[in-house]
């Protein structure tokens, strides 16, 4: 097994503790459900760099119950992963329900239900931010998750529909009176995607507004952005998604800035070896031909930023085998090095 990216934290030195319900988080990073990324060997990337929290991608609830073997498939996990949280999607109470009761069977520690996707068909479906339009639907879809769950309950969502952080505000307090455990906001707006620029404001009058913990989200690009969302809004804890692609080192970072420390830097080697691993971890789990398909784009990450990046990105569009892919990434190392 090749060298492991080292985490901050450890048994004897621990600076905060932060509660999701019944779970103990060791610090105040959280890894971001991230769609067609946040599979099991990424997730061991950012777990391995200090993550307190990771999650899956968001899993069809509507999958689950109906014993979809792909959609299984995302819960998997491995130990030292743990805690794991699993997002689910949908919006037939009795069916996030069920879903609920099949994500907490399979060991997961939380599962937290997606009020913030605003894709198109998501929406149209009623399910993730549509959720944000319908407070009655949202109260109705909590209540059944809660009673259908012991393991701790979570959601994520967005400022809603407008900018004002109005249905937001409204369904979060709905959450706390349900029984949810923690709250997530990513404060852009539905329509914003990701664009503009998120309205951390918002997550600072929720802060307020509710006796739950809340989960900044949005525009951490950097260890010092996490600090600085941690002193401006009050939140207990920052989630990283976007920024943590290709660079997993970030949450160690963000855990040295936490501790007046220097922030460690990943080195040419260490971060070609964590790249390489990622690789062999994939076609591991996934086998070489979808791995191998998967990483034309994903191993472009790690390039990001990076001289020679776009002439990388090229040579790896068609890789089809592990021993190919090794090569392409060996040959841009020794690029970076002339």
């Amino acid at each position: 097994m090749s060298k492991k990216i080292q985490p901050t934290t450890n048994n004897q030195q621990r600076t905060y503790f932060m509660n999701i319900g019944s779970v103990t988080l060791e610090n105040q990073t959280i890894l971001a459900p991230l769609a067609g990324i946040t599979n099991l060997p990424f997730r061991l990337l950012a777990k391995e760099a200090g993550c307190a929290l990771v999650c899956t991608e968001m899993v069809s609830a509507h999958g689950l119950v109906n014993k979809s073997s792909k959609t299984e498939r995302l819960m998997d996990s491995l130990p030292q992963e743990k805690p794991l949280s699993v997002q689910i999607f949908g919006a037939d109470p009795a069916i996030m329900a069920a879903a609920a009761g099949l994500v907490e069977s399979s060991g997961a520690d939380i599962v937290d239900i997606n009020f913030g996707c605003s894709v198109r068909k998501i929406v149209k479906s009623g399910a993730g931010a549509a959720l944000m339009k319908t407070p009655k639907t949202a109260e109705a879809l909590l209540k059944s998750v809660r009673n259908a769950v012991r393991i701790p309950l979570t959601i994520k969502l967005r400022t809603g529909w407008n900018p004002t952080g109005d249905q937001a505000f409204e369904i979060s307090e709905i959450a706390e009176a349900c029984g949810v455990d923690a709250i997530a906001i990513h404060p852009r707006t539905a329509a914003q995607a990701f664009g503009g620029r998120a309205d951390w404001s918002i997550i600072a009058a929720l802060k307020k507004r509710v006796g739950i913990p809340v989960i900044g989200n949005g525009d951490i690009a950097c260890a010092e952005d996490a600090i600085h969302m941690l002193a401006q809004t009050r939140c207990d804890a920052v989630m990283i998604g976007r920024r943590a692609i290709g660079n997993p080192i970030i949450f160690s970072q963000i855990l040295a800035r936490i501790r007046g420390e220097e922030e460690p830097e990943a080195d040419l080697d260490q971060h070609f070896e964590i790249m390489t691993r990622y690789l062999r971890e994939s076609v591991a789990y996934f086998g070489e031909e979808i791995a191998c398909r998967m990483m034309r784009s994903r191993l472009g990450w790690f390039a990001k930023g990076l001289r020679n990046s776009s002439q990388f990105r090229k040579s790896i569009n068609h890789i089809s085998t592990e021993a190919e892919a090794i090569e392409r990434i060996e040959a841009f190392k020794e690029s970076l090095q002339v």
